[in-house]
């Protein structure tokens, strides 16, 4: 009888020249799926039987082991044939590949969801081999993870809806390798409100320091992925970023985010009359309407421009741009009051990007965000707090546009 060659992962890797040799149709993650199903099928056995394969406690022990039986199975690369072993009393129940269940896809899934969480290569091996008792490479759990990132360039090029009654614009910082250097770079965030309500990661982008300009790459992509029209950007106060996104969406209003105006005025205001201030500013911006809304602002402005200038310029300049915070029911006041909507996408990101202090290049960078994208967004199932009464609104405001 012919002996069996042992399978080699760094041998076989060799043997593979393009991506279809890595990931394609029998190509060698398939293998490699296969041959670690059926090590889980043998110790599922081992412990049904209670001992170990050729151990002397299986003689006389009224079951054991009866050959294997050949079964078709699916995965995400494709179809493939496993051994599943047999006991003579016909009792064995695998638990990794039920009787009648033929697809599997669901484990290189488990894998990057576990990446999604955070968790770096070393700590999913060892939490593959406390959960299944199976040891898996390095490489194999790069190259499962590497498949997030094919799904990742199809994601970021989808088409998206034609209307979004709200986005949400913002950017947060990391540190990353390019050319030898250590440089802080933008991970631009565009999230948006869905016509049923739900949120939505619209795109993610790495680019330099956070730019009006680049924003105007994103807004054009936006607008080619099927984007219509957007009735209100809720964004910071970066220079420029207003006029930037209605050169692409002329209708759209911009809603600057009452709490940066708050905290950009704030800082200029001696900690003794913080409180005066606040009181002051929070008759701006509860006001009921637009109109008390104006007179509140007026005489904030009688009380404090004399003596603190900077800390109500903003309020002034801006006014244009926060207005408009007035035209709708409470329920819309609480989604463009606070940046809480992205920043909670962000504290989900940094869950993820947490062991990484450095990374080594702006597509791996991109990956652990998409991960987040994908992970977070499994929770998003509902449509976000009064969004009926807001529709409501939206329709009254913008009916032919809807």
């Amino acid at each position: 009888m012919k002996k069996q060659q042992s399978f080699n992962i760094y041998n076989e890797l060799k043997k593979c020249k393009t991506m279809d040799d890595l990931i394609g149709k029998n190509g060698l993650l398939q293998k490699l799926i296969g041959k670690m199903v059926e090590r889980l099928l043998e110790q599922e056995m081992d412990e049904h039987l209670g001992y170990d394969k050729h151990n002397k406690k299986g003689y006389l022990s009224g079951n054991s082991r009866n050959g294997k039986t050949i079964k078709k199975i699916n995965c995400s690369y494709g179809s493939l044939n496993v051994s599943v072993p047999r006991d003579r009393n016909g009792t064995f129940d695998p638990q990794l590949i039920k009787k009648r269940q033929r697809n599997i896809s669901s484990f290189d899934e488990k894998i990057i969801s576990l990446s999604a969480k955070g968790m770096t290569t070393r700590n999913i091996q060892k939490h593959v081999l406390e959960l299944y008792g199976a040891r898996i490479s390095p490489t194999m759990v790069s190259n499962i993870i590497q498949k997030a990132v094919f799904a990742a360039q199809e994601w970021q090029s989808r088409p998206l809806d034609e209307v979004y009654p709200m986005i949400f614009l913002d950017a947060i910082h990391y540190k990353v390798k390019e050319n030898g250097k250590i440089l802080s770079k933008a991970a631009y965030t565009c999230l948006g409100i869905n016509m049923d309500g739900k949120k939505e990661i619209l795109g993610l982008w790495v680019g330099g320091n956070e730019v009006a300009t680049f924003w105007l790459n994103i807004c054009s992509e936006l607008k080619k992925r099927g984007v219509k029209d957007i009735f209100i950007a809720c964004v910071d106060g970066l220079k420029g970023l207003s006029h930037t996104i209605n050169k692409v969406f002329p209708t759209t209003q911009i809603q600057l985010y009452i709490i940066h105006l708050i905290k950009n005025s704030i800082k200029y205001i001696p900690y003794k009359q913080s409180k005066e201030f606040i009181t002051d500013l929070k008759k701006i911006y509860k006001a009921s309407s637009l109109s008390a809304a104006e007179n509140n602002l007026l005489n904030f402005q009688k009380n404090w421009e004399s003596c603190y200038p900077l800390a109500v310029k903003s309020w002034i300049k801006s006014w244009e741009n926060i207005k408009i915070f007035f035209q709708f029911p409470e329920e819309i006041r609480k989604l463009i009051y606070t940046t809480n909507v992205i920043k909670s996408f962000h504290k989900q990101s940094g869950k993820v990007t947490k062991n990484k202090s450095i990374f080594p290049s702006d597509q791996i960078l991109f990956k652990m965000l998409f991960l987040a994208v994908r992970n977070v967004s499994k929770t998003w199932t509902l449509p976000v707090a009064g969004w009926k009464y807001a529709l409501s609104r939206f329709a009254i405001l913008y009916g032919k546009k809807l």
